[in-house]
């Protein structure tokens, strides 16, 4: 390849968080990424709409990846007013960046565990890499779909396999020991008035304090 993969971390980001943080990071420094994408949702097709308001999910983004120059905010499904599907924002990401560059789409083990139920999933392998963020010896749950635990089986590899020779299609098992954070659980505790600061980073604790969301007192 003549260009380093570039990794795609998508999310609520309700706020975003260490564990967030913890994946975009570990993803440059195993999978040798040029970049990572962060693409914060708009209308969420899987989930209830976001608590905070757009503004201040892009903002506790800008805070939370100051000062890495390999971290970007790509916002476009923020413009969208109808559900945004990962495939299609797959597929504007390949139609700018080319057939041959790497994509590489960063997801947790429990998210994949449950890829069968996205939209049009099956498409996602010819589009990106999936790599998958999980704790040592995972492996897909035992309720997942036959169709899944097939393409698994066959497109499964570790960070150091060959897949940077190849724009799409492997499934990179990497392995990490995840920190125990949820969006949910951080906007619980500021709302019973607890300061989770050991899952959050400082400025974007500020922020959310400073600005009164989550309901916090």
């Amino acid at each position: 390849m003549d260009s380093e993969p570039i990794g795609i971390l998508g999310g609520s980001f309700d706020p975003v968080h260490n564990a967030h943080l913890s994946i975009a990071h570990g993803a440059l420094a195993l999978l040798g990424l040029e970049r990572v994408l962060w693409l914060p949702s708009g209308v969420p097709p899987h989930r209830a709409a976001p608590t905070a308001g757009i503004a201040a999910r892009l903002e506790m983004l800008r805070l939370a990846i100051a000062g890495e120059a390999r971290f970007a905010i790509d916002p476009r499904e923020l413009a969208k007013t109808t559900a945004a599907y990962t495939v299609d924002t797959l597929l504007e990401l390949r139609c700018e960046h080319g057939d041959a560059r790497a994509l590489v789409l960063l997801i947790g083990g429990d998210q994949y565990s449950r890829l069968g139920t996205w939209h049009r999933w099956q498409d996602l392998f010819a589009l990106a890499h999936l790599a998958v963020f999980a704790r040592p010896g995972w492996s897909p749950d035992a309720d997942v779909p036959d169709a899944l635990t097939m393409e698994h089986a066959r497109r499964h590899c570790a960070p150091g396999a060959d897949w940077r020779s190849r724009s799409a299609g492997a499934v990179i098992e990497v392995p990490m020991e995840p920190l125990a954070i949820s969006s949910t659980e951080i906007r619980a505790r500021i709302e019973r008035g607890d300061v989770p600061r050991d899952m959050v980073p400082p400025a974007v604790l500020e922020y959310i304090f400073l600005n009164g969301l989550y309901g916090n007192p």
